[in-house]
C-alpha cells in the first residue's frame, strides 16, 4: 500500500494526481476531512485519492479545482489518469482516437465503447470479471470526452443490426443505450448507420475493425482479439479494409433510416421500459 509520505509523483499519472491534490489541499490549510466536507465526499475518499489507491472522477476533479483554486489543473490531469488505467495493449488505441481527424468503425455485435452508456459499459465489462467494475467503467467512459473537444474527429460508426438486438444487461439498459444513440442524430460529426440483417452476406463478415485517419500520417487499421489489440499501417491491409468499409457503408441504411430502425427496436423490443 502506498503511504502518503513516500508517494512518488513520477511513478504514474495517478500518483502525480494524488501528489498535486495533497499539495494544493495543504497549501489551503485543509485536512482531508475538511476538504471532503467542502466537496461533499468523505475525507477517507480524499485520502485514498491522495495515496493513489482510488481513481478520481471528473466530477471530483472539477469540485476540487474550484475549492482549491487550482486553475483547472486536476481536471486536466484526470484525463491522463484515466488513459493510464486502460489495459496496456489498448493505450495506443486511445492515443489514436485523440490524434485522428476521422474514425471509421464497424461493429458486428455490440455498441462500441465511445458510444456506450454507463449502464451498458458496466454490463459489458462485468460479463466475466466484476472486480474494480466501477473504476474500469469510469476509465472506459472517460474516452468519450474526446467528443467534447471543439475539433474532435469526424466519427462514422456502422453497427450490425445484431448490436441493437443482443440484450446486454437487461431491457432497461438496452432502452437507455438505444435512446443514447438517437441523441447523435443531428450531430454532423458523429454519424451512426445500421447494417440491417437484410443485407445478407457483406464485406464485414470477418469481424469488427476500426480505421483511424490522420491529416499527415498513414491510416491505421485496428482489430482486436481476446486480451490484445492489433494496429497496423500495412498499406495493403489498410487498403483492403478501407474498401470493405466503403462497401459496408453502401450496404448500410441511410443515417435517417438507421435512426428510424434504432427507434423502432427501442420502442418495439424494449418499449415497456419507457417511464
Amino acid at each position: 500500500m502506498t503511504h502518503i509520505n513516500v508517494l512518488d509523483p513520477g511513478a504514474s499519472p495517478l500518483d502525480y494526481f494524488g501528489f498535486e491534490l495533497r499539495r494544493h489541499r495543504e497549501a489551503a490549510g485543509l485536512t482531508q476531512r475538511q476538504l471532503g466536507d467542502i466537496l461533499n465526499y468523505t475525507g477517507s475518499l480524499v485520502g485514498q485519492i491522495e495515496t493513489a489507491r482510488k481513481l478520481p472522477t471528473q466530477e471530483f476533479s472539477e469540485r476540487a479545482d474550484a475549492a482549491l483554486e487550482t486553475g483547472g489543473l486536476l481536471s486536466r490531469l484526470v484525463e491522463l489518469v484515466m488513459r493510464s488505467q486502460l489495459p496496456a495493449w489498448f493505450r495506443q488505441v486511445a492515443e489514436l482516437e485523440v490524434r485522428a481527424t476521422e474514425i471509421n468503425s464497424f461493429q458486428t455485435h455490440m455498441i462500441l465503447g465511445l458510444l456506450q452508456t454507463p449502464a451498458y459499459a458496466r454490463a459489458v465489462l462485468g460479463a466475466v470479471n466484476r472486480s474494480d467494475l466501477e473504476d474500469r467503467t469510469a476509465v472506459r467512459l472517460a474516452r468519450q470526452k474526446l467528443f467534447e473537444k471543439e475539433e474532435h474527429p469526424v466519427f462514422w460508426a456502422i453497427l450490425s443490426e445484431a448490436a441493437l438486438i443482443l440484450e446486454i444487461g437487461d431491457r432497461e439498459i438496452m432502452h437507455g443505450q438505444l435512446a443514447h444513440l438517437l441523441t447523435f442524430r443531428d450531430n454532423p460529426r458523429i454519424n451512426i448507420q445500421v447494417l440491417p440483417f437484410s443485407a445478407g452476406s457483406h464485406a464485414g463478415l470477418t469481424g469488427s475493425f476500426d480505421l483511424y485517419r490522420f491529416a499527415g500520417d498513414p491510416t491505421i487499421l485496428y482489430t482486436e482479439s481476446y486480451g490484445s489489440g492489433h494496429p497496423t499501417a500495412n498499406p495493403d491491409t489498410v487498403k483492403d479494409c478501407s474498401l470493405r468499409y466503403d462497401h459496408l457503408q453502401a450496404a448500410a441504411l441511410s443515417l435517417k433510416d438507421s435512426a428510424d430502425l434504432i427507434r423502432r427496436v427501442m420502442e418495439d423490443r424494449y418499449g415497456e421500459q419507457l417511464a
